[in-house]
């Protein structure tokens, strides 16, 4: 019986994929952009930029040449198509490899218990089902005609190259219908793709969570058995890069505009950094009360059979040691209640969510490193530099 289900679960996890799916996977490799089995990040970028970045230099320079320098300066544009599409690109081929590695610890690790395979199997195939889905992407694109439609004249400009002034307002240049329709287009549908993938990486990590799972409360992982979870939230990593530059673009254009300072987007920056990081762990936060529990049953079962233990090494080393000093530090049971020891400090050190250091510093750094051309447009980098080499004396 227990061959039947493993061999169950196996053809489960024999199409173990979140994003090689879907209208846009197909479409991109009917034409070859894309290769079965293959993500072809560099090629799907080129083919983003080529189609969202490239266009728009042509069209400046062949209908409105003079705003060259204005396009060029422009930081917004290069930090959506050259900056965050290639971002949100390498974030859907990282979600790929990256779940595919934890579905195979999984299973090599026989991280589920017999009875939770063929839920498993059920689980794989229902996540497949949401990932072949044809709706997500449609209402994707639904949102984006929506957007597009309701706001492009709130969020135009009288930047040279995107919109010039007139006396009934702001007439778009060909370049700007071209950055609205394409490639703003183009940023935003990989934007909600991107999130679309990530919620299906938190539909899974929520439906095994709920599964009965071989968890070990000693594992050297200091997690259960559950590390190799937070490699997911690394995956996250270049979504924020993503989503922290293009608005930390149009907070350097306001700045730079003088329409506002550096101190106006303390609070817009504070939530930006808590919904972030909110996204980025709540799919690891489901494993909290199953890790929790362990942590509790651990301390528990291990303080009961170390109360154990030590009374007899007491009794028997302490209280009738007279005549036996000398054997007390060579008997074996000083190293077993040694070793005991050191199994109960690890139980005790049990982080009932799959975080860790490894796991907070690249969200960390994708959160501060596209915010700095923001900051250096108000404080120059001279005057930053400056300040870190005094804190440092």
């Amino acid at each position: 019986m227990k061959d039947k289900i493993e061999t169950k679960a196996d053809v489960g996890l024999s199409d173990v994929s979140l994003t090689n799916a879907g209208s846009l996977y197909r479409i991109l490799k009917a034409t070859g952009v894309v290769r079965t089995n293959r993500w072809n990040v560099q090629r799907r970028t080129t083919f983003a930029i080529a189609i969202g970045w490239v266009p728009l230099l042509l069209i400046v320079l062949l209908f409105n040449p003079g705003t060259l320098m204005s396009f060029l300066r422009d930081y917004r544009i290069h930090a959506r198509m050259l900056i965050a599409v290639p971002a949100l690109l390498l974030a859907l081929s990282w979600m790929e490899s990256t779940f595919r590695t934890i579905v195979e610890y999984i299973r090599n690790a026989r991280l589920l218990a017999d009875d939770s395979l063929a839920s498993e199997d059920g689980l794989m195939v229902g996540l497949r089902r949401l990932r072949d889905s044809v709706l997500p992407e449609l209402i994707i694109l639904l949102l984006i005609v929506a957007h597009t439609w309701l706001s492009f004249s709130i969020l135009a400009d009288a930047t040279p190259w995107f919109a010039t002034a007139t006396g009934a307002g702001l007439h778009l240049t060909a370049a700007g219908w071209y950055t609205v329709l394409i490639s703003a287009a183009i940023f935003q549908f990989l934007f909600f793709l991107s999130l679309w993938k990530w919620l299906l990486w938190s539909i899974f990590a929520f439906k095994l969570s709920r599964l009965r799972l071989k968890l070990v409360a000693t594992h050297s992982d200091q997690h259960g058995g559950l590390g190799v979870l937070g490699l997911m939230a690394n995956c996250f990593a270049p979504i924020s890069f993503a989503i922290t530059a293009v608005i930390g673009a149009t907070w350097r254009h306001e700045i730079l505009n003088g329409s506002a300072h550096l101190i106006n987007f303390k609070l817009p920056a504070i939530a930006l950094v808590v919904i972030l990081a909110a996204l980025a762990f709540l799919p690891l936060a489901f494993f909290v009360p199953p890790l929790a529990a362990l942590r509790r049953k651990g301390i528990l079962e291990y303080s009961t059979l170390g109360q154990i233990q030590t009374t007899e090494f007491d009794d028997k080393w302490i209280a009738q040691r007279a005549g036996h000093e000398s054997q007390v530090l060579t008997e074996v049971e000083s190293g077993n209640v040694l070793n005991f020891s050191q199994l109960y400090d690890r139980i005790k050190t049990l982080v009932p969510i799959p975080v860790d250091r490894a796991t907070l510093i690249p969200l960390a750094l994708s959160i501060a490193i596209p915010a700095l051309p923001t900051i250096f447009a108000e404080i120059p980098v001279g005057v930053a530099l400056q300040d870190l080499l005094k804190a440092l004396r």
